[in-house]
């Protein structure tokens, strides 16, 4: 299975946010979309950072009260690994393993095509063990 698999089934609707609104702005979309990561945009390529819960939480701890007025920018990360429509499932989990992230960004020459949580790529596997186990109980009954 690959990731335009997933996309197939998933969507490909990608929240974003302009790297200048606010973190209090941001909280709000990951509340009203319930999702757990927003792409930053702004400045140049189709995407310049993400931010997640766990960078918000983070800065709250830190912070405190303030980290809601700050602008985007100050808390996403801008080293984002992005993978494409052609990556394979297998890959793209050992990669999110490997570099300990939740959230992948999919790049289709050059522009934003999706997003893929760790939780996405847990259901494509869990669907598709389940779509295995449902044919070798078809093949062991028919015997």
């Amino acid at each position: 299975m690959f990731v335009r698999d997933l996309l197939a089934v998933k969507g490909r609707d990608v929240a974003t946010i302009s790297m200048e609104r606010t973190v209090g702005d941001a909280i709000a979309m990951l509340r009203e979309r319930d999702i757990g990561a927003v792409v930053v945009t702004g400045g140049q390529g189709p995407l310049a950072g993400i931010l997640s819960e766990r960078d918000v939480v983070r800065a709250l701890v830190g912070h405190g009260a303030t980290t809601l007025e700050l602008p985007v920018s100050t808390l996403m990360s801008a080293t984002v690994t992005t993978c494409t429509q052609d990556t394979s499932l297998n890959d793209l989990m050992a990669t999110m393993t490997d570099r300990h992230i939740r959230h992948v960004p999919v790049l289709d020459e050059g522009r934003l095509a999706g997003l893929v949580s760790i939780g996405d790529v847990v259901k494509a596997r869990v669907d598709e063990l389940e779509a295995v186990r449902r044919e070798l109980l078809d093949y062991v009954n028919a015997r």
